[in-house]
């Protein structure tokens, strides 16, 4: 990594722990590439809080400049996956030991903010 590389730290947490971290490597300057390591807290995770994080890594600013996405995530978390799959584009996975290794682009910063469709809003049929 070189030396200007940012490096930061995020939490999902329920009640008083932290459950979900992110630990987030993007270079400086635009157009480089983001590296994700997700990590999951042992134990029952409320349904939501691995997407949440995976959207907060999405919508840091630095990661938004960026071209390109590597992450890393255990096996079988599928709701991180899945949320990667939705914000990502031209989307590779596979194995690699009890990780999952994630390669995907990012969508310009534009795009990213209007992807999303508010909850509830169903598509109009004529």
């Amino acid at each position: 990594m070189a030396e200007h590389d940012l490096r930061q730290r995020l939490e999902i947490g329920d009640d008083d722990r932290a459950v979900v971290t992110a630990e987030v490597t993007t270079s400086e300057g635009c157009g480089g590439t983001a590296r994700v390591s997700l990590h999951a807290e042992p134990g029952h995770i409320t349904p939501g809080r691995r997407a949440s994080l995976v959207d907060a890594v999405l919508d840091l600013p630095e990661v938004q400049e960026s071209e390109h996405l590597e992450a890393a995530f255990p096996l079988g978390d599928s709701e991180s996956l899945h949320r990667l799959q939705e914000r990502c584009e031209d989307v590779t996975t596979h194995p690699a030991g009890w990780s999952a290794l994630f390669d995907a682009n990012l969508p310009s910063s534009s795009a990213a903010s209007t992807s999303q469709d508010p909850a509830g809003e169903k598509p109009s049929g004529r």
